[in-house]
């Protein structure tokens, strides 16, 4: 069983690292492939938007085609697309190559995390996904400095390379896990699947590429609109087919609904600053990508080291704790609001501080307050659909900051149209916190948790 949890835990921790290790080497990407501003943002949205959109259909496959092969597929996948970006010379391939990580990352994740619930049970099921969420929070919070110092050593090629390698090495290990059948009579829901990865994928394209076409461009407006009918199209699938990828009727909780928008929020704040403050660094205030690493520091290191405080907190005023965490993280955005090219460590520090504490003390209490908030036996779906709100609202958030930066600084992301932009990025983010704050207050508030409600 140990064996089982180190080679699951060696292959996940990787996948996050891979979103924010590869932000810092956005400005060599873009000097050395030279490569458009809406191009280069594709190197993580990609990545991000084929994770996000493939999560949930991967848990429908690991019902079907059994855990441990659509983890070996996952694995795989994204070991393969990390060698190939380690060595492309265009950004089309290496954007190509991205989603196809994406898609690895997903099937990797549910496969490992399924593989992880029918290998271990009670207290040590507990344990298990502990150190998995540790990992996980590891790997977003270190990606910075990590993919800092490699891209200062190596170059930004070694940012691909090196989590390829770790995967391989996840990957020889995977004969080693427990052999896990498929359900018999467990059907895979196509028809969701392909309308919500759709959706999705026309978003970030219509995000991606309004600054360069412009918003008003017939492409663009398709692109919206194709995503908004796509949706809708989900939704009523959803409704009518023996086995959903994902259950609608879950949202109907408002407790559920309040904690997955808390998640939604703080990601949404967090990663977009992860992945873009390192270019701002690097390319205004003139930092190396090694120090802008170290600086992010203070950013994500709360999210690794607060999570027992925040469980704490939770457990005598979760709502309190929820929207505090929020507000926390909003309050931080709104500092960032002052960011400039004579910034320094200590003026940054406050600002960073706050965003990170935010997040920190909210990192796993979310996910067991949401799935919590429903029934037992509705506790698989709920994390599903936790899961991949939280993911979805991330991916969507890092396209709509990459596409005001693009638009605001005239396509260009430099020099004092970058501050402004940024600064501009920061007090949207804010007035997100804000309005998520409010809506968590209003929709958890008063409602019921097996036999108490919160006042």
């Amino acid at each position: 069983m140990r064996r089982t949890l180190v080679i699951i835990l060696l292959a996940l921790i990787t996948l996050p690292l891979s979103i924010t290790g590869a932000s810092v080497a956005l400005p060599g990407i873009r000097a050395d492939l030279d490569a458009g501003l809406a191009a280069t943002q594709w190197v993580v949205n990609s990545y991000n938007a084929c994770f996000a959109a493939f999560l949930v259909f991967a848990g429908s496959l690991t019902d079907v085609l059994g855990r441990r092969r659509v983890f070996a597929w996952g694995v795989a996948l994204f070991c393969a697309s990390g060698v190939a970006g380690a060595a492309a010379t265009d950004i089309l391939l290496l954007d190509l190559v991205r989603a196809v990580g994406g898609v690895g990352a997903a099937a990797a994740t549910t496969g490992g995390t399924s593989i992880l619930a029918a290998t271990f049970h009670g207290q040590a099921r507990a344990r298990a996904f502990g150190l998995l969420g540790a990992a996980l929070g590891a790997g977003l919070a270190l990606g910075p400095t990590a993919g800092g110092l490699l891209v200062e050593w190596l170059g930004w090629r070694a940012v691909f390379a090196v989590p390829a390698a770790i995967s391989a090495l996840a990957l020889a290990l995977v004969p080693a896990l427990p052999a896990m059948r498929g359900a018999r009579g467990r059907g895979v829901d196509r028809a969701g699947a392909a309308l919500f990865t759709s959706a999705l994928l026309m978003l970030i394209f219509a995000l991606d590429e309004g600054p360069a076409m412009g918003f008003g461009s017939p492409i663009i407006v398709g692109s919206f609109a194709a995503a908004l009918v796509l949706a809708a199209a989900f939704v009523v699938v959803e409704r009518r087919v023996a086995f959903p990828m994902i259950e609608t009727g879950l949202v109907a909780d408002r407790r559920f609904l309040a904690f997955s928008v808390a998640a939604g929020a703080l990601m949404g704040i967090l990663v977009p600053l992860v992945v873009y403050l390192p270019s701002y660094l690097i390319s205004v205030v003139g930092l190396q990508p090694a120090q802008a690493g170290l600086w992010l520091l203070m950013l994500t290191v709360p999210s690794v080291v607060l999570p027992p405080a925040g469980a704490a907190l939770a457990r005598r005023r979760p709502v309190a704790t929820v929207a505090g965490c929020v507000a926390v993280s909003g309050s931080g955005a709104l500092l960032l609001a002052t960011i400039g090219p004579d910034s320094t460590l200590m003026t940054l520090l406050a600002p960073f501080a706050l965003v990170g504490i935010g997040v920190g003390l909210s990192n796993g209490v979310l996910d067991g307050l949401a799935i919590a908030s429903l029934p037992p036996e509705r506790a698989g779906a709920a994390s599903g659909l936790f899961n991949t709100a939280r993911l979805t609202s991330e991916t969507v958030a890092l396209a709509a900051v990459g596409a005001m930066l693009a638009a605001l600084s005239g396509g260009s992301m430099e020099g004092v149209a970058f501050t402004s932009a940024l600064r501009a990025v920061c007090l949207a983010l804010a007035a997100l916190a804000a309005v998520a704050t409010v809506c968590v207050l209003a929709m958890a508030r008063g409602t019921h948790h097996h036999g108490y409600a919160e006042q």
